[in-house]
């Protein structure tokens, strides 16, 4: 009988864990600084969108977001290309990357990974993006709380 009831006691163990997780969860009310660097591009359309729509969520949230884009990533800065990358599940990048320039999220594209795949400031103008360099990134990551990269 003992056994049994240690048995039972033991099971609910997950259960109880859990709830006490979930209950101490609350919502941050601290605004980070967050740094978004990608280097994922046309090759592959949904790694190329997600930084991006990851960026925009944490922008809603309130949160300050910043991105740097190197090497196949600076592409996405094309509007032909961002018009057709089309992510498994998501809408066009280019949707995306309209709310962005509507919530004024700075975007800089490495200025020698661009120049290297003719990427120029005409295509950048069009998302409010500017050309990024080692000083630019060395202040993003000083300013950043968080850096994510994907």
């Amino acid at each position: 009988m003992e056994r049994r009831r240690l048995f039972t006691w033991l099971a609910q163990l997950p259960l109880f864990a859990f709830a006490a997780a979930h209950a101490q969860e609350r919502p941050s009310s601290k605004k980070l600084n967050i740094m978004m660097k990608s280097a994922w591009g046309s090759d592959d359309p949904t790694r190329a969108t997600l930084p991006f729509l990851h960026g925009l969520a944490l922008a809603e949230a309130g949160h300050q977001v910043q991105f740097f884009l190197l090497g196949e990533a600076t592409y996405t800065m094309r509007k032909a290309t961002a018009d057709a990358i089309t992510p498994v599940g998501w809408p066009p990048l280019s949707e995306t990357l309209a709310k962005l320039v509507a919530k004024n999220v700075p975007i800089f594209a490495c200025g020698a990974c661009s120049r290297a795949r003719g990427i120029t400031e005409a295509d950048l103008n069009q998302w409010g993006a500017k050309f990024g360099n080692p000083a630019i990134f060395v202040s993003m990551v000083e300013w950043a709380d968080r850096i994510i990269t994907e």
